[in-house]
């Protein structure tokens, strides 16, 4: 049993999807996000969107870097986490504008106070007036903030985003098909609207991030932020603390915002790429929960998947496999490793996506492509090692 079960998650999700298994999958199966019939207005021309994410337990780091620092702008990129992770989603079936959002902050009162639930609000409507500079228009609906104790630990930090939108506008996957290439844009480096090195880690693998990166006097200060019933072994097991400096090329950062490193938006770019080139996509992966695996998921019928031009990965990915001791298979089926976003498509149109996303400062190649096959898999080439995932 991997480290990253023992801690009570799962990277694949598997007992989460079988619980949902039985409801509507929605009006496109293979689509990232549910499309249902426009039930708002009752357009046949119209879909509506709903989608629920958060930061996870990256809220649990924040807790301990706040903690440890009274640095409170760690909280905005908490804020910035909940809404990308959403957001990012969205992308995926081609909504980038006109999009509502309500937050859902669950707190422990005795550990949280005002000041974080201020910085965490405040911060999402500074991100949305960022957004509206590059014409991704989201509008802060509000929520609810939920003072609940004796149900969470410190604090919970989600959000909830819809759209209608048109259904001639969607992107549902189901043009995927062998011959396809796959445009990668990175999740690391520093984006022409972040304002700190990113270090690509986003919001997926932070329960075996944080444990296996950061050192047990964490677990000892701090027992309300892991789960008392997990076995010591696998609690706080890493070698850093969360003010250690670690140099990056270019960067100097400490582990602490390292890791913490608020989960990069990709709307900016795709709104371009969508707005000038639509018919060229095909299909869009986020690659989150999963990791570079998340594809499989939702290949609209057998095919093969190669990736064996993946960005090196970033350095946080190396610091945590080294910590973890996970194996480069276990790292790819967790964490994104430095390649966030997917966009299947044809050769020609490649370039063009490419030249637009570094218009933006991020680095963008071709990382792979699709081949037929008699069955959903997917070989990611790395260090001179196939490592083959079957659907």
């Amino acid at each position: 049993m991997s480290l990253y079960q023992q801690r009570g998650v799962s990277a694949q999700k598997e007992e989460v999807h079988a619980a949902v298994s039985q409801l509507d999958h929605g009006l496109f199966e293979h689509a990232f996000c549910k499309v249902y019939p426009d039930y708002l207005s009752g357009s046949d021309d119209h879909v509506n969107i709903m989608h629920a994410d958060g930061a996870g337990t990256k809220s649990i780091l924040a807790y301990l870097y706040w903690r440890e620092t009274g640095d409170l702008s760690v909280w905005k990129g908490i804020a910035q986490d909940a809404v990308v992770m959403n957001l990012d989603d969205l992308l995926c079936v081609g909504i980038y504008d006109n999009i509502v959002f309500n937050s859902t902050i669950d707190r422990n009162k005795h550990l949280i106070p005002g000041e974080v639930l201020e910085a965490i609000i405040n911060g999402t409507s500074e991100l949305f007036d960022e957004l509206k500079g590059y014409g991704v228009n989201i509008h802060y609906l509000g929520g609810e903030t939920a003072d609940v104790g004796d149900v969470v630990r410190t604090i919970a930090v989600n959000g909830t985003m819809t759209s209608r939108w048109p259904k001639n506008r969607l992107l549902t996957n189901e043009k995927i098909a062998p011959g396809d290439v796959i445009v990668g844009l990175s999740s690391f480096g520093k984006a022409s609207y972040e304002h700190e090195y990113n270090s690509g880690i986003g919001s997926n693998g932070l329960t075996s991030a944080r444990h296996d990166f950061f050192a047990a006097q964490y677990g000892e200060k701090y027992p309300e932020s892991f789960d008392p019933a997990l076995p010591s072994q696998v609690v706080y097991i890493g070698e850093h603390k969360l003010t250690d400096e670690v140099l990056i090329p270019g960067f100097t950062v400490n582990a602490g915002k390292l890791v913490l490193s608020p989960t990069r938006t990709f709307a900016p770019v795709i709104k371009n790429v969508l707005t000038t080139m639509f018919e060229s996509i095909h299909g869009m992966i986020h690659c989150s929960g999963g990791g570079q695996t998340k594809c499989l998921k939702y290949l609209p019928s057998p095919m093969k998947v190669i990736k064996d031009n993946l960005f090196t990965p970033p350095p946080v990915f190396d610091l945590i496999e080294k910590s973890s001791g996970a194996t480069p298979k276990e790292m790819f089926q967790v964490f994104n490793m430095g390649c966030r976003l997917e966009i299947y498509t044809d050769a020609e149109a490649a370039d063009r996506i490419i030249s637009i996303a570094e218009g933006f400062g991020i680095e963008a190649r071709i990382i792979g492509r699709v081949e037929h096959s008699d069955q959903k898999n997917l070989d990611i080439h790395y260090k001179g090692e196939i490592y083959n995932f079957i659907a």
